[in-house]
């Protein structure tokens, strides 16, 4: 068993219905499988399952358990801070693809 950590700007949704509840009232939760730590206080760039770049949130609070069904899993509550322009969001994910996801190309 051990904690598996986040890119410190990365956040990325696996679930349409958590980003949607994020970019919708402000607030949101999502739910990410294993153990994980992610850097509570911090801002980080949110991605949508699509690896868009969508929005700045700010982490609330981490908190890595096991379900009841015997899963090692982390919940990541966070607020909005805004969401991108649509240039800063090409950009954001252009470099996000180099940097974190596979290539485009």
């Amino acid at each position: 068993m051990g904690f598996q950590t986040e890119f410190n700007s990365v956040c990325k949704f696996k679930s349409d219905n958590e980003l949607y509840e994020l970019l919708e009232y402000g607030r949101g939760k999502m739910v990410k499988k294993h153990y994980r730590v992610f850097p509570t206080g911090q801002k980080v760039i949110a991605y949508a399952p699509d690896n868009r770049a969508v929005a700045i949130v700010q982490i609330l609070a981490s908190i890595a358990e096991r379900n009841f069904q015997g899963e090692e899993v982390t919940q990541v509550e966070m607020e909005l801070v805004r969401r991108l322009t649509e240039e800063e969001s090409r950009i954001q994910t252009a470099l996000a693809y180099e940097m974190f996801f596979k290539d485009q190309n």
